[in-house]
């Protein structure tokens, strides 16, 4: 999965510093002029703004503007071991299932497939490994004829272009999901947004 240029620097994100009373006083005497302010005044004004900022921007950067565009994804009758592959190809934990027409049909993730081998008490990968050696038998076997269609988590989770990142960090952690498609106005795959698109701002660390 391709990856778009990182904008932190085309769209200029303030970076948070941890500033010291120091910095504030010596930063109180460059200005021209008698400042009746004292450093604790200068820290709040400092904070306030920060956040006014942070909720600007966290508000204005779209789902549009931080999203892969070139998607891996693949469709319905995907067989699952085709799907495996290009997954394992990519090094992605997941992708979009689309119609032929390019809506979004499901997504079908890891988890998915290991859903899918009917072990309710396995959650990771680690888990299928360690109950396969256990057992000393392929977990695989009722998935060597199925498709995405059957095992893929259907109606998908999708967010509009125009979702700002504060939703777009919300839908991620409050869906607990890792990944989400982004669509057009008819519901085509235009791109999607990762955890890992999201993190890329992670330092605009909330301190309101």
């Amino acid at each position: 999965m391709a990856k778009k240029e990182q904008p932190g620097q085309e769209i200029g994100f303030p970076v948070e510093l941890d500033l010291s009373d120091e910095d504030v006083y010596q930063a109180m005497k460059s200005l021209p002029g008698y400042l009746d302010i004292t450093t604790n005044d200068f820290r709040e004004i400092y904070r306030l703004a920060h956040c006014r900022a942070l909720d600007r921007i966290t508000h204005s950067v779209k789902a549009k503007d931080i999203m892969t565009t070139q998607v891996v994804s693949v469709t319905k009758d995907t067989s699952l071991a085709d799907v495996a592959e290009k997954m394992a190809r990519h090094g992605i934990s997941g992708v979009p299932v689309v119609e032929p027409d390019g809506r979004v049909a499901g997504v079908i993730s890891e988890k998915d497939f290991i859903a899918a081998m009917n072990m309710p008490e396995v959650k990771t990968c680690m888990g299928v490994i360690s109950v396969w050696l256990k057992r000393g038998t392929c977990l695989v076997d009722q998935m060597l004829s199925g498709t995405a269609g059957d095992i893929m988590t259907s109606p998908a989770i999708v967010v509009p272009g125009e979702t700002s990142l504060a939703d777009l960090v919300e839908i991620l952690a409050g869906k607990v999901i890792n990944r989400v498609p982004v669509v057009d106005a008819d519901g085509r795959l235009v791109g999607l947004v990762s955890r890992a698109d999201v993190m890329r701002f992670s330092f605009l660390r909330r301190v309101c």
